[in-house]
């Protein structure tokens, strides 16, 4: 469909799990939307620490026709099946206490099944070359007709053992990516009501005067405009408007000023993707209950993540490794459908379709990745810290953990208008379970001592780096927090010190004059 020359794409909701937590449900929406298409760093050396994670691939990476003939795949995770079935013991555990519904039997089942048709398949090319170089010999013509017929016999029949061994390799990939990542020995095992305090930071806000929610101090300091963007957009879009838009902004460069300090490369990403790179990320494009608007007609999807895009920046690649670590901080807008979701623990600017968040991602050494989930946590803490707020750090259970997380921590503020602590970040680190699928791989300088097995050239075998995510700044729940931690007797908002040379030197959100 065209307007004024402009070519329209139909955006619609496809169906898969949540983006971050398991502790939120979701339906998908029921309308369709409609879009205009238009130097490596200082570190410190830690020890090695037993790891048992092994890259897995999430949920399944296609979707089912309705035939039920399952479609190919258009990737393939490098997933260690032989480590599989040698630790099944460990990985059926693992899959139980993370309330996963992957069927390891089924899994086993069809590598064995694999594995020996691999075997009839080598052996009937085997024999072929066989006859093939009898071929090239002198031979009476019987002998030579026998040997058409052989080799045509072999040929056919290695073609449909090859089909055979296709569709198998296929089902065995999609089985074995509903197998998530290992679990961190330290997890808690549990829903989310099992996971840990880590850390409690400063106390509630006293306040001599009837408390205001973000939304009351938004429309009376004109800072909101929920109305018109639902007549816009529909509902859970939002119009920042006056401050607030400097409010925004302020958070922003506030929040890369100073992650960039810490060594971090700054990164804008594109906001659309392919579906392949959401999957390969953990994430889900189409399903039942999916967080990603999918568009329609096409392969891509609107990220609900940066994580996506700048994971997807080394894909396929070998990094040297003298470029590890890799650390990027990056701001983008994200997109969630976020349905299902009532009542007033999720108004407002809590839980929208569209928002800005400021996001960091490492790759590294797989020894270091516990370093620099920690270093990740310890940046959180003091971003939210010297904006005053009052919060508490969890290590989250296992049973609200992603596909892709070995171990996450998430940070919950006290939000004074919701009466309640809420989620304002979280850190992850997914091991090498993302880099299995994205294949971003290292060279070592030297093999190590348990491998002295050497690659082309002599140089060591390349080994899978480890990723890991964390959210420097997600926007709306930040004004959240600020508008509702910050308020004032005459209504008024004061400016944390540390956004205001952001901010134009702003100090206060006063009420407008009428």
């Amino acid at each position: 469909m065209g307007v004024g020359g402009t070519t329209l794409q139909t955006l619609k909701l496809a169906s898969l799990p949540s983006f971050s937590s398991s502790r939120f449900v979701f339906k998908p929406l029921p309308k369709t939307l409609t879009f205009s298409a238009p130097s490596r760093h200082g570190r410190t050396q830690r020890p090695p620490f037993p790891l048992l994670a092994r890259a897995l691939s999430a949920a399944p990476a296609v979707q089912t026709a309705p035939d039920e003939t399952a479609v190919k795949p258009q990737w393939k995770a490098a997933i260690d099946f032989k480590w599989i079935r040698e630790n099944k013991e460990a990985v059926a555990l693992n899959i139980e206490k993370r309330n996963s519904n992957a069927n390891l039997e089924t899994v086993l089942q069809l590598y064995d099944k694999m594995t020996h048709l691999q075997k009839e398949v080598e052996r009937l090319r085997g024999e072929r070359n066989v006859v093939a170089n009898k071929m090239k010999g002198k031979l009476e013509p019987a002998e030579r007709q026998r040997l058409i017929e052989e080799g045509k016999n072999l040929k056919e029949g290695l073609v449909t053992l090859e089909e055979d061994l296709l569709k198998l390799t296929d089902e065995l990939q999609q089985e074995a990516q509903c197998i998530p990542n290992m679990t961190h020995p330290d997890v808690p095992i549990g829903g989310e009501e099992s996971s840990v305090i880590r850390k409690m930071v400063g106390s509630p806000c006293k306040f001599r005067f009837p408390v205001k929610d973000h939304l009351q101090l938004g429309k009376e300091l004109d800072l909101l405009d929920f109305d018109a963007a639902a007549e816009v957009s529909g509902s859970k879009f939002y119009y920042l408007k006056n401050e607030a838009v400097m409010l925004e902004m302020g958070l922003i460069n506030w929040t890369l000023s100073e992650v960039m300090k810490k060594g971090f490369t700054p990164l804008t990403t594109p906001e659309i993707v392919r579906s392949s790179v959401v999957e390969k990320c953990g994430f889900q494009p189409r399903g039942a209950n999916t967080q990603v608007y999918s568009i329609e007609g096409s392969d891509q999807c609107l990220i609900g993540t940066a994580e996506i895009p700048v994971g997807g920046i080394h894909m396929d690649s070998i990094v040297a490794e003298s470029l590890l670590p890799l650390k990027y901080v990056a701001f983008s807008h994200c997109f969630r459908t976020e349905a299902g979701a009532a009542g007033t623990a999720t108004r407002g600017l809590y839980r929208v379709h569209q928002f800005s968040k400021v996001e960091m991602f490492v790759l590294c050494q797989p020894e270091e990745s516990e370093f620099y989930h920690e270093e990740l946590i310890k940046i959180e803490e003091d971003l939210f810290s010297s904006l005053g707020l009052h919060y508490k750090t969890l290590d989250m259970a296992s049973g609200d953990l992603g596909a892709p997380a070995y171990r996450k921590f998430d940070v919950e503020a006290w939000m004074p208008g919701l009466e309640r602590f809420g989620e304002i970040s979280s850190a992850s680190n997914c091991t090498d379970y993302q880099s299995r699928r994205l294949g971003i791989r290292y060279r070592p300088s030297e093999p190590s001592s348990t491998n002295s097995k050497k690659g082309k050239g002599s140089l060591p075998p390349p080994k899978f780096v480890h990723t890991l995510n964390a959210t420097a700044c997600a926007i709306p729940r930040m004004i959240v927090c600020l508008l509702e931690n910050y308020q004032q007797e005459d209504g008024s908002v004061i400016i944390p010190e540390p956004l205001r040379p952001f901010m134009g030197g702003l100090q206060i959100i006063a009420p407008k004059s009428r």
